[in-house]
């Protein structure tokens, strides 16, 4: 028998193993999504015959859409099916009842951020449409210039730097993660050295930065925000800065189609421009 519904705590050790083996995190990864933003009811599970075999996480988040308004919205995170019933439309049902299940909580729109490419064709079969892009740069980071940098990086808490963040994408439609997501993105940044998340007062303006540890043990600038100079000013001293920077970064832009939307009210799909494009950034990929 199959059954739909929010994790108890006694689900962890259940959730964790499908983690492992959808998207094969090491335990620090996972640890600190069940350290810093767990709680039961942000988890959705199916259960069949007692066993859970499909989960979703999700953020409460906010789309803020200049001159309409900010709406709450659920980003679906760590969308996974056991490998043994992968197949038989567990994940599509579960995303279904999701989409209830948010209603309920008034909440009228969804994203997600497919995991790799095919999957914006199963995003898209379950309502999903293409709406968040960014711009990726990939350079050699060289030594930098010599001398001493002019300005510090200077790390921030979650609460700081969200409160940046939004007043740079003030004017621009976006999604506003809230404290609590942005704090499981520093605890993410934090488990490689030279991780985190940092504001620079480069004598141009306040230039945002959010570096990650890689795989091959650099650093991604998963989000660099601010004026033209002022970012432009940052990239230049970046590799004295942060000395494992990889020489990649993401900002704003639409260069690469990155997460996807659904309204949840049918009205509001129908009038939204969809080939109007947002920025969603920050996303746990």
């Amino acid at each position: 028998m199959e059954r739909l519904r929010c994790s108890v705590v006694q689900d962890i050790p259940r959730l964790r193993e499908l983690w492992y083996l959808a998207f094969g995190d090491d335990g620090a990864y996972v640890d600190n999504f069940f350290d810093t933003y767990y709680k039961p009811e942000r988890m959705l599970v199916l259960e069949e015959d007692g066993v859970v075999q499909a989960m979703t996480a999700w953020f409460d988040t906010a789309f803020v859409v200049p001159e309409e308004g900010s709406f709450r919205a659920a980003y679906l995170y760590a969308v996974a099916t056991h490998p043994d019933c992968r197949g038989k439309g567990m994940a599509g049902r579960l995303l279904a009842w999701a989409d209830d299940h948010f209603r309920a909580l008034g909440i009228p729109a969804v994203t997600t951020v497919p995991a790799e490419p095919s999957l914006h064709n199963f995003f898209g079969s379950n309502g999903f449409r293409e709406c968040f892009t960014h711009t990726e740069h990939r350079t050699q980071p060289g030594p930098g210039p010599e001398g001493e940098p002019p300005f510090a990086l200077d790390k921030l808490t979650p609460f700081h730097y969200q409160g940046l963040r939004e007043s740079i994408l003030a004017g621009k439609p976006h999604i506003d993660l809230g404290e609590e997501a942005v704090a499981y993105q520093a605890g993410a940044c934090a488990l490689m050295p030279g991780g985190g998340l940092y504001a620079a007062d480069t004598g141009a303006g306040v230039a945002l930065l959010c570096a990650e540890g890689m795989e091959d043990g650099l650093l991604l600038a998963k989000e660099v925000l601010g004026e033209a100079e002022a970012v432009e000013r940052l990239l230049a001293w970046l590799p004295r800065l942060l000395p494992a920077w990889s020489g990649i970064w993401r900002c704003p832009g639409d260069n690469l189609q990155f997460g996807m939307l659904k309204w949840l009210d049918p009205a509001r799909a129908e009038r939204w421009d969809w080939e109007r494009r947002a920025y969603l950034g920050l996303a746990f990929d």
